[in-house]
């Protein structure tokens, strides 16, 4: 679709949604003021104008460049009220439904008497018509008010998951190994690194024998690390930090000058990797030692079997040699990875460690219940999931993107023990 005819598809969708929405502002204000209405209506169309010219930019210039807290916050912003507005409409639908159905019913009453007929209101002063357009009111109201509670108080509220999982195989000198995962920091969508510091507190105050970070360190671009590095290079473990790369380390969702733009960019990732101490894990296997015994930690890059995510992961370069060990730990950022390849066919790899999901950043968590949009994407998408004597867990992410913040699902640090039976 050429770029004018998007434009004029986005400005039509965007002037019938606001038109339409505005409706039920216009009964709610019935009885208002004139300088009122005027403050409202000027006001309402005055940010529905600065919503099309917001969305219509990026189209003719670059962003990449812009305050990062344009690019973050204040689309978001126009966003949340856009879906707020989306699912306050279905309620004016209804009133209009209704009305529609009156009219019928009035045409044909009229057309078999001679008398006139009036609309009669519901019982107690108000209308049900009017009852829905408050209603409309204030269903968009609730979801942006969620929204905007999760960027200021969800996107921060950091919960600690702890599992325990038992290896047959686990030699005993490991036993007891507890590990810190961290997963999908995305940093370039944080505006400070005061919420980094307060996390990298919170990981080394569980005093981990080894940390793991399973991808996407960044949205983008290797830059989004500058104000970071420092701050995670203080994450330390006896066993050390190690590392994998998710989707977004790539660069695949930006246009770059150049192929060799490109590669740079991952190459300074990778080198960053390096620089805060972190062992960056590239299809390829370690031994882990504790004593005499060893096992294996196995870090894929990104293999993503799921909505045509890249596969940059070569699982069997990865585990080449590792048949020896007898416990298998694995790096790979996609859960889908482990569901249609691993637990296929590589049967002995007893625990996997992913992201990637977010769970959504939006959803609900309560004992013995969760729920997310996500969970109809991904089969597996938050927490410990097990298949014959493998293990999954995946991290729900301890950043954001796109949507600022998080509703119903907290970011993640999971403390992790393994035990041998």
């Amino acid at each position: 679709m050429p770029i004018s005819l998007r434009i004029l598809v986005l400005g039509f969708f965007l002037l019938l949604l606001d038109w339409y929405f505005y409706q039920a502002i216009s009964v709610a204000l019935k009885d208002s003021s004139a300088n009122k209405k005027n403050i409202v209506f000027y006001s309402y169309w005055g940010f529905t104008a600065f919503s099309f010219v917001l969305f219509l930019i990026p189209t003719f210039f670059q962003i990449a460049d812009w305050p990062k807290f344009i690019k973050v916050y204040v689309f978001a912003f126009v966003i949340m009220l856009l879906i707020s507005k989306l699912i306050g409409t279905v309620f004016i639908v209804a009133d209009d439904i209704i009305r529609l159905f009156r009219w019928i019913g009035n045409f044909f009453t009229k057309f078999y008497s001679s008398g006139s007929v009036e609309t009669i209101p519901a019982e107690g002063g108000i209308s049900r018509l009017k009852f829905l357009n408050y209603l409309a009111l204030g269903m968009a109201a609730i979801p942006f008010m969620s929204f905007v509670y999760g960027m200021v108080k969800g996107a921060f509220d950091i919960k600690i998951h702890r599992a325990k999982v038992i290896l047959p195989n686990l030699p005993y000198s490991f036993n007891g190994l507890k590990i810190v995962q961290i997963s999908d920091l995305h940093l370039g969508s944080f505006i400070s690194n005061s919420f980094i510091k307060e996390a990298v507190e919170v990981i080394l105050h569980q005093q981990p024998d080894i940390i793991f970070f399973t991808g996407d360190l960044v949205n983008d671009y290797a830059t989004e690390t500058e104000s970071f590095v420092q701050v995670l290079s203080k994450l330390n473990a006896p066993l050390g930090v190690y590392s994998t790369l998710g989707n977004h380390d790539y660069g695949d969702y930006s246009n770059w000058k150049s192929k060799e733009a490109k590669e740079k960019n991952l190459q300074d990732l990778k080198n960053i990797h390096a620089q805060m101490g972190w062992r960056l894990l590239l299809n390829e296997h370690i031994a882990l030692k504790k004593g005499d015994a060893e096992i294996a930690l196995i870090g894929m890059e990104n293999w993503g079997g799921n909505l045509h995510f890249s596969k940059y992961g070569d699982m069997n370069l990865a585990y080449k040699g590792a048949e020896k060990y007898p416990v298998k730990l694995l790096l790979s950022h996609d859960p889908s990875h482990w569901n249609l390849q691993v637990k296929n066919d590589f049967k002995d790899v007893d625990l996997t460690f992913s992201g990637h999901t977010h769970g959504a950043q939006f959803g609900i968590e309560i004992p013995r219940f969760k729920w997310s949009p996500v969970q109809y994407f991904y089969k597996q998408w938050a927490g410990l999931y097990s298949e014959g004597k493998q293990y999954l867990y995946v991290n729900r992410g301890l950043g954001f993107l796109g949507y600022p913040g998080r509703v119903g699902i907290s970011p993640e640090i999971t403390v992790m023990e393994l035990f041998k039976s």
